[in-house]
Order: C-alpha cells, then structure tokens, then sequence
C-alpha cells in the first residue's frame, strides 16, 4: 500500500497538492500530521491485548499535542521567523505564537543576517507617575463633564519609562570619525584598547531587549529604519497547519504518548511506566540527532577552516 494518498506527480509539481489544510505545500512528504500520529497510535497500542486496552481518543490528542510542544522547544527544527522594517518607535511586536527567540539579525545590503546582540544591561521598568515633588501621582486624567481630576485607586504608569526613552534615544557612534590603527594593540581610542572589549558589544550591528511584559522587542536607535528578522520557536500548535512531526521524530511521539497515558493510568506497574520513561527518552535522543542533520562533508570543510593557521 503506498503512503503518497494518491498525489501524482503532475499534482504535486503543479501546485495542485494539499497537506493537511494547506494548500501546494511542496516538501511536504518529511511530514506526519498529527490526525494521523493519533489514528496510527490508536491502531498500534490500544486495545485487547496490547499495553493500553482502553483509552479515549481525546486523552491520546491531549498527549500528542503535549508531545509536539515539548519536541518543539530542543528536537524538532524551527522554521519561523519574521521580518520587518524598524519604525520610528523602534520596537516590533512578537508574534502571535512566540515562545522564545533563536536570534535577531539585521538584514545588510548584500541579503546576509548580521546578528544583533542584547542589551542585557537595560530594560523598560514600570515607571511611576509623580508629581514634582516626587509624591506619587494618582491624577490619571479629567472629568470631560466638569473638568475636575479623576483620580485613580491604583499607581499610574508614565510612558515612556525614563531607561527606555534614554535607551533609544541614545546617539549611534560613527566610528568613521576616529582614526584608529587597529593595527597595535597599544593605541588608546575612544573605544577603549582591544584586549579590554567586551565581545558582546564590540560590534556597530546594534543592539535590542525583549520587553516580555509588553510583548515588545526594542531595538537601539541606530537601527531606525533598518530591516530586521526575528528567529523563534513556536510550540508547534500555533495553526492547524503547522501541528505536524517530521518523520525522524514520528516515534519519539509515539512514545511521548505512551508514557504520558500509562503514567496516568491507575493499576499500571511501575517497571511498565518506568519502560515507557527510558523509552521515550531513547527516541528523543534518536531524533535529535538525526534532526540535527550533520553531514561528514560539511562538517570536514568547517574543520578544515577551524584547522587553518593565521600569520
């Protein structure tokens, strides 16, 4: 019995062809929809005679889609990303299924990614509304019928938070302005001697934090107006037509599924649990490793620049 579900080649490469309920999604082979990862595991484990006898098809959908999560975060491969260019308030939304990022680049004239890196020493704190004494401000505006003050129970934000309005508004180094000879490690410049750089910040990309609570990302000012892209992982259950498992990780689900049901059950000893545990664990190896789609050519040719003496 064949596994192409009666796809030709002429409705394949004509665009024609659906996968789940997407549309000409080519590649779509290396795929296993999560229907039938739960179809397939009604079939091979449940029933008389078999490890589980009995369970309902809403608990193995409810496992299934705890197994794609949790595959997600370090197994399976993160395909998402978005891009756009910085506005004027130099921040971007994340988006709607982020979970956490893989990294942000800026995107150079030549259509190469220049990683950005974060500034870990500043965010954007809940700033409090005073007065001009200091006493906090509760005023949080006016009643339009009589125009006195509204005054409000709780603390009043001030927007934009003074750390946050400095971040961005600092002024980018021309770097074109010094004359530094890079050359000896003993020239003192403005930007300190070589030895003395923090990596992390001895770079002109630019620089960003994640404000998690306002689900922002803010970018420095000098990438105002520059195209950025934003790596991300998703759980992987997002849309309906991304709850799918490549077939190297198809197993490493099955028994995701296993454990969680059998580890819930009651009357299951615990050797069995305990199998299932060591189980699940071996798959998960397993398809990490196959995902992470080393080949012997590649990684020679990286060793051999790793290799290589600089004079």
């Amino acid at each position: 019995m064949g596994l192409l579900d009666g796809t030709t080649q002429n409705t394949y490469y004509s665009g024609s062809s659906t996968f789940g309920n997407l549309q000409s999604n080519f590649g779509n082979y290396q795929f296993v929809t999560l229907d039938n990862i739960i179809s397939a595991f009604m079939v091979a484990y449940v029933g008389e005679g078999k490890i589980i006898s009995k369970v309902n098809r809403t608990d193995v959908q409810f496992y299934a889609m705890r197994a794609i999560q949790e595959l997600s975060y370090d197994v399976l491969k993160s395909f998402k990303s978005q891009e756009i260019e910085v506005p004027n308030t130099l921040s971007m939304i994340l988006p709607q299924d982020y979970v956490n990022y893989i990294k942000i680049a800026r995107i150079g004239s030549d259509g190469l990614e220049y990683n950005l890196y974060p500034a870990r020493k500043t965010s954007d704190p809940f700033a409090i509304k005073q007065t001009a004494t200091g006493v906090y401000d509760f005023v949080s505006g006016q009643d339009e019928t009589d125009g006195s003050d509204i005054t409000s129970d709780t603390l009043i934000e001030q927007t934009p938070s003074n750390t946050s309005e400095n971040f961005e508004s600092q002024t980018p180094v021309n770097y074109q302005m010094y004359d530094v000879n890079y050359s000896s490690d003993i020239e003192i410049s403005t930007e300190g001697r070589r030895y003395g750089l923090d990596p992390e910040h001895s770079q002109i990309n630019g620089s960003y934090f994640i404000d998690n609570a306002r689900g922002l990302v803010k970018f420095g000012s000098a990438l105002a107006g520059v195209t950025v892209v934003l790596h991300y992982v998703s759980d992987g259950l997002g849309t309906d037509n991304e709850t799918v498992v490549h077939k190297f990780c198809e197993e490493a689900c099955y028994k995701h599924i296993a454990y969680g049901i059998l580890s819930t059950k009651s009357n299951i000893p615990e050797y069995i649990v305990q199998r299932y545990k060591k189980e699940r664990f071996a798959e998960t190896r397993k398809a990490k490793i196959r995902l992470s789609n080393i080949k012997i050519e590649e990684f020679t040719q990286v060793l051999k620049g790793m290799g290589k003496q600089i004079k």
